[in-house]
């Protein structure tokens, strides 16, 4: 599973849209949509940032593990 493919399944998982990820990254949805879709790399920082907000490890997010991982 590619890194971008993650992001739009943890998000779809919890009933998210891409607007209300991309307030909480302080971004728009638009430069949200290209981080999820694959066209540009998204900021370490917001990968920790979705890690905190999902609780689950920057690993999961970023696809190195198919498992997910709590935080706490």
């Amino acid at each position: 599973m590619q890194f971008y493919q993650r992001l739009r399944d943890i998000r779809e998982d919890a009933d998210k849209t891409q607007s209300e990820i991309a307030e909480v990254l302080g971004t728009r949805q638009q430069q949200y949509a290209r981080w999820e879709s694959g066209a540009w790399q998204m900021p370490i920082e917001h990968y920790k940032t979705l890690a905190r907000y999902y609780n689950v490890s920057v690993d999961y997010l970023s696809g190195l593990v198919d498992t997910p991982r709590k935080l706490r």
